[in-house]
């Protein structure tokens, strides 16, 4: 039994700049893409988000599902950041 996946138009070509644009295999991006890294329409910053998740990969020792687990808790904590930095009291409690 085969299992037939659709795919958007165009996946295939964008997986591929997508790949080149972050200097890693189509095959590798597509690992990441199934484990939930980045999902078509990719953002702006998805080859950013792809070397990240290789790099953590490869400096940390993690396998693919750890970085991608790594990559989503520091957009986390950039999101927390950010919002802590717009806060009225610039996230100072007082004492």
């Amino acid at each position: 039994m085969s299992l037939l996946v659709l795919q958007p138009a165009g996946y295939r070509s964008s997986v591929e700049r997508l790949a080149r644009d972050a200097g890693l295999h189509p095959d590798t991006v597509r690992q990441l893409i199934r484990l939930g890294l980045i999902a078509p329409p990719f953002p702006d910053d998805a080859a950013a988000q792809l070397a990240r998740a290789v790099r953590l990969r490869r400096d940390l020792g993690l396998n693919f599902a750890g970085a991608v687990l790594a990559c989503d808790l520091l957009a986390r904590i950039d999101d927390l950041e950010r919002r802590l930095a717009r806060s009225p009291s610039n996230g100072r409690h007082p004492r």
